[in-house]
């Protein structure tokens, strides 16, 4: 038993001296390529081998053929170990070369497409992060160029949205100014009316840009929803009745919810201006309310005769009206973007569907 134990501890020395060693190479080899320190790996394990066996055959006196025999058999060991971490190294390396070269090609804006074959479950799960982070990235530079688009389209929107009135402020200031005017208190409502509607587009920009801006502040209560939904179905009832729209509100559950009320009351009063707009006369506006497994499920059904499905995507992307029209009542396609803007900053979501008529456009609140 104690030549045993006095074996292993000459084995022990031998090959700790020899896995020293091969640590300060591997250290400073650190930084070349993986074929060189699988090299070295495989360079140590044989070195601790013949080291140990070294070790060992001196302290027992072994004869020189004894140890020949032995110093034989670990050179071919070594030359096997050696040969095969090369061809592996090699292998490994040449793999790395392709997924560098196909990584660099997402990167400067392309497709990432992972090479077949990968040698190693780790870089099999690399390529496969990779591909997805790619297909993320895909689907961003979309949704930026669809954002860009929808920009350059509303900056040019709204360039002819102000200019139509500014003209007519223009040429009505001008004909009261020359005493021109037959009707000067006609003029003057027009002119009142026109910068209304104006104060309400500057009013839409302003709120637009502090949602996008991340700067819109919240004061959530507790709010009863039928409440909410009270009060922007009054607010908009003399506009129903200018259009000749029916409103109705009888499914409305008495559900509290932790809003922000002026905030909300400006997503209500969107929707149902948008839909009441959207609506022919003799048609109906409906607005519901009910808790659901998902929160509170806030619906307006409107009688607009539906959406193409290729546009219901864009639906509260900012600068979409849902027609070329440049008067209103198209506006300036700003309302359904501040719609979901504010509600997802109540941690909600806002959709659209189609409807047997019409559309419905649901917004899914965080229950109290």
């Amino acid at each position: 038993m104690n030549d045993v134990l006095l074996i292993a501890l000459f084995a022990l020395l031998g090959a700790a001296a020899a896995g020293l060693l091969g640590a300060g190479v591997l250290r400073l080899l650190r930084h070349r390529s993986l074929v060189v320190s699988l090299s070295v790996v495989a360079g140590v394990a044989v070195a601790a081998m013949l080291a140990g066996t070294l070790t060992v055959a001196w302290a027992m006196f072994l004869s020189s053929h004894d140890l020949y025999v032995v110093t034989t058999v670990v050179a071919m060991a070594a030359l096997v170990s050696l040969a095969t971490a090369v061809l592996l190294g090699r292998w490994v390396a040449a793999h790395s070369r392709e997924l560098t070269l196909a990584t660099r090609s997402f990167g400067d804006g392309g497709t990432f497409a992972a090479p077949a074959g990968q040698p190693t479950a780790e870089l099999a799960e690399l390529a496969r992060e990779l591909a997805a982070t790619s297909a993320k990235l895909d689907s961003s530079r979309e949704r930026e160029r669809a954002l860009e688009a929808s920009r350059r389209e509303l900056v040019a929107w709204i360039s002819h949205d102000l200019r139509t009135p500014l003209a007519g402020l223009r040429a009505m200031a001008e004909a009261l100014e020359d005493g021109m005017a037959a009707d000067s208190g006609r003029y003057l409502r027009q002119i009142r009316t026109e910068v209304e509607r104006m104060n309400g587009m500057v009013g839409d920009l302003f709120e637009l840009s502090r949602i996008q801006a991340g700067s819109l502040t919240l004061t959530p209560a507790r709010i009863s929803l039928y409440d909410l939904v009270g009060d922007a179905l009054a607010g908009v009832d003399p506009l129903a009745r200018e259009h000749g729209v029916r409103l109705i509100g009888d499914r409305i559950d008495e559900v509290p919810v932790e809003v922000d009320g002026k905030e909300m009351s400006r997503v209500l009063g969107n929707l149902l201006i948008n839909a009441i707009r959207r609506t022919p006369p003799d048609g109906t506006v409906a607005v519901a309310a009910h808790r659901s497994d998902g929160g509170v499920v806030l619906s307006v059904t409107d009688g607009c005769g539906g959406i193409p499905e290729e546009d219901l995507p864009r639906v509260f992307d900012t600068g979409w009206r849902g027609s070329h029209a440049r008067t209103p009542p198209a506006g300036a396609g700003l309302g359904l973007a501040i719609v979901r803007g504010i509600v997802e900053a109540h941690a909600g979501r806002a959709e659209v569907r189609n409807v047997q008529g019409g559309c419905c456009f649901s917004v899914t609140l965080p229950a109290a």
